[in-house]
């Protein structure tokens, strides 16, 4: 589904990717997990176009997109959950779903989309009239990931959903992840520094260090490798 090949990504003169490639599968849920600065989220924006390679390429569902604009990124069937949620404060929970949907078949699908996302994080529906900003994290994150899916992607990134929410409230949404994305049919791409948790889920997985690619296997693989215990597990 999207191939990425020996790309290099810059910002200004600093190198953040060299000679990074990969490939998500149709049906998986793949993981990028590393330390901060090590390119994680850098690959997600060049994915979805906020940043360009300077060489290599990225195919999506056989097709070069590299040079694309974001919005026809997403409109190819990519949507973007960033880190840190970046919602929009002052418009209700509701009316932040709906600005997922402008493409044309998102908009086509739109009741039927935001019947679904409700199901998956029924506080939502709960809080439809209630401003975004008055939420609490848990509930701004499923709020982000909510927006993310109402474009009806057929693959998602997925930026550190986890960070700085209580236990339960992660468990929760790796299952949402786990379960009732996957069988909507929609690929997963997670960034995650929660290695432990990312692993158990992935079905394949990527240890980014210094913008390279130090290891890759199946996820509960990784989760065993001696390296991958002491460099991020603590074992």
């Amino acid at each position: 589904m999207l191939e990425i090949e020996n790309i290099d990504v810059y910002y200004g003169a600093a190198q953040a990717l060299e000679k990074v490639s990969l490939v998500v599968s149709k049906g998986e849920i793949v993981v990028i997990a590393g330390s901060n600065g090590a390119g994680k989220s850098t690959l997600l924006r060049t994915v979805s176009g906020l940043l360009r390679p300077r060489s290599g390429s990225i195919r999506f569902l056989g097709e070069p997109i590299q040079d694309l604009p974001p919005h026809e990124i997403v409109e190819k069937g990519i949507s973007h959950v960033p880190e840190g949620r970046r919602l929009f404060p002052f418009m209700t929970v509701k009316e932040n779903l709906e600005l997922g949907c402008y493409n044309k078949e998102a908009m086509r699908k739109r009741e039927e989309t935001l019947e679904w996302v409700f199901a998956l994080f029924p506080v939502l529906k709960e809080r439809e009239k209630q401003l975004a900003g008055t939420l609490s994290g848990g509930e701004q994150q499923m709020l982000t990931i909510g927006r993310g899916l109402m474009s009806c992607p057929k693959l998602i990134l997925l930026d550190e959903p986890s960070l700085g929410l209580a236990p339960v409230i992660v468990q929760q949404l790796f299952d949402v992840i786990a379960n009732q994305i996957r069988q909507k049919g929609i690929t997963v791409l997670l960034v995650e520094q929660n290695v432990r948790s990312a692993l158990r889920l992935a079905d394949r997985a990527y240890i980014f260090e210094d913008g390279r690619i130090v290891l890759e296997g199946e996820g509960k693989m990784l989760l065993n490798n001696g390296y991958v215990k002491k460099a991020y597990l603590g074992f």
